[in-house]
């Protein structure tokens, strides 16, 4: 497996994807502001005033080597959350994308789809994963049915699997895709950006 946190960007007509950085902290709190996101009790998205440690969070993970975050911005350039690559798995060739928002504005368009699309080009025909895995919390039925969207299977529920940070217990479900699988739903993911 290549090198999975080597600082690349990715992008595509609906999405730019670029290292994370500490200069995109402002923009990232007018982000998560739109709707309020860390309101949701079933994410771990960061509030305003957690932002920069946030950030430094992941960037921390990324100079040990176990995620490569990203910004994410939509077709203008605005910033609207973050992504990353993470769960590293070099010895058995896979990674989960995960630590997924986006503002309000921007969930429900082809945003996601063109996302997922770049990530899991990369790790498929890049970095050649034999799988890349999704998770979310049981509750989550947003993320699930756009999950599902992409057409990713559902592997299971981890019960009781993290304690989450108002002291619930969270279970998550596990999805992936699967080398074999990808040819089937990049064309999938290709044909639905072709109908915007």
């Amino acid at each position: 497996m290549r090198p999975i946190t080597e600082p690349l960007t990715l992008a595509g007509p609906q999405a730019r994807l670029v290292l994370l950085s500490s200069d995109h902290h402002d923009a990232l709190v007018d982000a998560v502001r739109d709707g309020d996101l860390w309101q949701l009790w079933y994410t771990a998205i960061p509030a305003p005033e957690r932002m920069a440690a946030e950030i430094e969070r992941r960037l921390g993970l990324l100079a040990s080597g176990s995620m490569l975050p990203f910004t994410v911005l939509d077709g203008t350039g605005k910033v609207v959350g973050m992504t990353t690559y993470m769960n590293i798995d070099a010895t058995h060739q896979r990674v989960e994308i995960g630590s997924t928002w986006y503002a309000r504005s921007a969930q429900r368009t082809p945003l996601n789809t063109q996302c997922k699309r770049l990530l899991l080009a990369h790790a498929f025909d890049t970095l050649e994963c034999i799988a890349v895995e999704f998770r979310t919390h049981r509750f989550n039925t947003q993320s699930r049915r756009a999950i599902e969207r992409l057409g990713a299977q559902l592997d299971g529920i981890l019960r009781n699997h993290q304690r989450a940070s108002n002291g619930t217990l969270r279970d998550t479900a596990v999805y992936s895709i699967t080398a074999d699988e990808w040819p089937t739903v990049r064309a999938h993911l290709d044909f639905q950006l072709s109908r915007g």
